[in-house]
């Protein structure tokens, strides 16, 4: 397996296309990446082999699987059906060294099952992820009684996890203000630690709440006891993880960009595959969508966004749905009326500080983006041509496509950096532009 992306030269940027008409186009989307990599650690502590089916192959994704391989875990292409993969759990090991390129979700959730190794783990990754914070995670684990010998000062990368093939477990506060994915990486290991774990939030706000819901299901699915009756606090019962054989849903987030040119361009996007119900954060988008001026059927599992090329904007809290924000945004600065943004301060440590950088590149385009506490305003200004800065952040890159629509002679910067989670992504919105 290889973890790199394929990248354009440094200075190539990639011309979106405007749109020549209304549309009228099925889009395929791939596996959930929130789910693929929940599924392969689960997989990977579980009581015997496991198949994961339409697991989505992308940069996040194969570093989390090489990050396991490294561990000791086998996971190999299926025999009969390549695209999926086969995962057999080993005993952990150490020395390892673990890749994390700019993946929160590798260098926060397989610091725990570091833990479970039998001896160091170093963790490291891009430049940008030594930005991303990891004190919470770290603390956590250091109160477990787990050894943290190497960190970076302020609980950054890169570290080490001093693993001692256990795990003593009991309880633990942690302030997840900042991440959810605080919270699903000690989660989704406790049930391999001795006592299992009680985990209490202790910040004034917790975002993206549906990922944590989603990391409990994976775990109740897999049999794991987990009580999450009281707000904020979570109970994982030592046990066994059962091996599974599991599908992946499509990425509903992924699939944001595509449905939303629907509304800019004006006709019909479809997405076969979307869940009557699901707790992936991307189901909101629907719903959003509509209160921006489109209408959505779901027929089956194929749901329809349909536009007239009219959007509105709104005022909108996303603080469950952050990841949703630049398609949003893109879509607020083609609208015709302001949008607010609310509850995603949290934006500021993704991949790059996403309230800064819509900001920025809006503006440069000749918009008007004015950040706030915890989001954004944005006033619509006739948009003119130029390139978008995506600053390694694969949302960045989509969301300068969906201007692209609308803005003729628009350039997108590294738009290869859409492999992190969307391997084929220039490909399938040609396509859908036919």
């Amino acid at each position: 397996m290889t973890s790199s992306a394929a990248a354009l030269p440094d200075d190539a940027a990639w011309p979106a296309p405007a749109a020549a008409g209304p549309l009228d186009a099925t889009v395929e989307v791939p596996g959930s990446k929130s789910l693929t990599n929940r599924y392969l650690v689960l997989a990977s502590l579980a009581d015997g082999p496991g198949r994961l089916r339409g697991a989505l192959r992308s940069r996040d994704t194969v570093l989390m699987a090489e990050a396991l391989a490294a561990l000791g875990v086998a996971i190999e292409p299926a025999d009969d059906v390549p695209s999926d993969w086969r995962v057999t759990p080993g005993t952990l090991r150490g020395p390892a060294t673990i890749d994390c390129g700019l993946a929160g979700t590798v260098m926060r959730f397989l610091p725990a099952v570091a833990a479970l190794a039998d001896g160091p783990v170093r963790f490291d990754g891009d430049e940008g992820a030594r930005a991303r914070p990891m004190a919470p995670v770290l603390t956590a684990l250091a109160a477990l009684g787990v050894g943290i010998p190497e960190q970076a000062p302020g609980g950054y990368l890169p570290f080490t996890v001093a693993g001692r093939g256990a795990v003593r477990g009991g309880q633990v506060d942690v302030d997840a203000s900042g991440s959810s994915q605080f919270v699903s990486g000690l989660l989704l290991a406790a049930a391999r630690f001795e006592q299992g774990l009680t985990l209490r939030h202790t910040g004034a706000t917790l975002p993206s709440l549906p990922h944590i819901d989603m990391t409990v299901q994976v775990l109740r699915e897999a049999g794991v006891e987990v009580d999450d009756s009281r707000p904020t606090i979570w109970r994982v019962e030592p046990g066994p993880i059962r091996a599974r054989d599991v599908r992946v849903e499509p990425d509903l987030s992924n699939a944001g960009p595509f449905l939303a040119a629907a509304l800019v361009v004006g006709g019909t996007v479809r997405v076969p595959g979307w869940p009557a119900s699901t707790t992936q954060p991307g189901a909101l988008l629907a719903g959003i969508l509509e209160r921006m001026g489109a209408t959505t059927t779901l027929d089956g599992d194929v749901l329809a966004v349909s536009g007239t090329g009219v959007v509105h904007g709104l005022d909108l809290d996303l603080h469950e749905a952050g990841e949703l924000a630049p398609t949003i945004a893109a879509l607020a600065a083609l609208a015709d009326s302001p949008t607010r943004l609310r509850g995603i301060a949290h934006l500021r440590g993704h991949e790059t500080d996403r309230l800064a950088a819509l900001a920025t590149e809006i503006t440069r385009l000749g918009g008007q983006a004015e950040q706030t506490s915890d989001g954004l305003v944005i006033t619509p200004r006739p948009l003119h041509a130029g390139t978008v800065r995506t600053y390694h952040d694969h949302r960045m890159a989509t969301a300068g496509a969906i201007l692209g629509l609308r803005v003729p002679g628009l350039r997108v910067e590294d738009v290869a950096t859409t492999a992190k989670t969307l391997p084929d992504f220039v490909g399938m919105w040609h396509g859908m532009l036919g």
